[in-house]
């Protein structure tokens, strides 16, 4: 549960409900993921979604709604100026503003058919994880023991601190005269072994 600037009836602060997973899973993991788990080759996926974006790119640009079972896509537009008469209308009077989407309800039974229910994750606080580095050393080690390396986002998750707060104590363990770990780029994140 999380906390909005908006308050209820009562005067206290409204929260809304959001998934605890702070991992993203880029292309090429929900690639990896299908390869392992549905058979599919390596990068199947990503090259049907290659052709997908052209295919869709080229019918929307065309003015066309498309239907798919993940949900349907329509061209947005957007008048540059005020309208008051539809037959004075011109080609630069209209733009593109992107694409519409609504997701498909096979998508939605998909989605249900996995979730058993939704337990509530008690709310860290990221000053008192902060204040024990010998606790939270040990965590990383664990972290680099599994995968030989660990991620911002793989040990905030383990730790649960913040984004911010996990990017701020890895690279701070890549300084000084005695470094606990090196900050290597592979793709497009930042990975840390230990030294």
């Amino acid at each position: 549960m999380h906390p909005t600037p908006a308050k209820g009836k009562d005067g206290k602060i409204l929260y809304y409900p959001r998934p605890f997973r702070k991992e993203k899973i880029s292309m090429a993991g929900l690639d990896e993921y299908c390869a392992k788990n549905y058979g599919m080759k390596p990068f199947e996926l990503t090259r049907a979604f290659d052709i997908f974006i052209q295919a869709t790119g080229n019918l929307l640009a065309e003015g066309y709604r498309i239907n798919t079972p993940i949900g349907s896509f329509a061209p947005r537009l957007k008048a540059t100026c005020e309208i008051t008469d539809p037959d004075d209308v011109n080609d630069s009077d209209v733009r593109f503003d992107g694409v519409e989407y609504s997701s498909g309800k096979r998508w939605h039974k998909a989605v249900k058919k996995w979730l058993n229910g939704f337990c509530l994750v008690p709310e860290t606080n990221t000053q008192v994880i902060l204040t024990d580095q010998k606790v939270l050393e040990v965590k990383m080690h664990e972290c680099t023991q599994r995968n030989g390396y660990v991620t911002v986002s793989q040990f905030g998750f383990y730790t649960g601190l913040t984004y911010y707060s996990a990017k701020k104590l890895l690279d701070g363990w890549t300084k000084g005269e005695k470094p606990k770990l090196l900050k290597t780029k592979r793709g497009q994140e930042y990975i840390y072994t230990e030294i």
